[in-house]
């Protein structure tokens, strides 16, 4: 919808025309800004206990959206058609991550133990100079891990 540069007079009247302009464009950044959510890449262990690390995996998934983010947890994606017992599977999976990684504004690790995969992924955050934020399986944030 376009706006009328001249008033009910039909008369030129830029100054309104421009003020009107200005504040749509302002609504418009302010609807923006508002529906902005960060892709956050969520960092945990997945080896191992994986039906335990799995529903630790959803429970800090869930946490990072509650806190206004957009979880991205490829742990809980890609072992649903991917064999991650297969080497060039898993490999795969893993360039899959770091390509996923690299779309995130932020790093979050969760659980309070590096396993060798997240110890790459952590990684590769680094030397992106991600923000990397570090939390217990309890979801408490704290320092990074010793």
């Amino acid at each position: 919808m376009g706006i009328d540069k001249k008033n009910h007079e039909g008369y030129l009247d830029k100054t309104a025309h421009d003020a009107i302009r200005n504040i749509q464009r302002e609504e418009k950044a302010a609807d923006k800004k508002a529906a902005y959510l960060p892709l956050v890449y969520v960092c945990s262990p997945y080896a191992g206990d994986i039906e335990t690390n799995t529903e630790k995996a959803k429970k800090y998934s869930r946490f990072a959206m509650d806190q206004g983010t957009i979880p991205v947890t490829p742990h809980l994606l890609y072992p649903q058609f991917m064999d991650d017992t297969n080497k060039d599977e898993r490999e795969k999976a893993m360039h899959f991550n770091y390509v996923l990684l690299g779309k995130c504004k932020e790093v979050w690790v969760f659980g309070g133990v590096i396993t060798h995969g997240m110890a790459r992924e952590i990684s590769i955050a680094r030397k992106r100079h991600m923000v990397i934020r570090w939390f217990t399986q309890d979801m408490k944030e704290v320092e990074e891990y010793a």
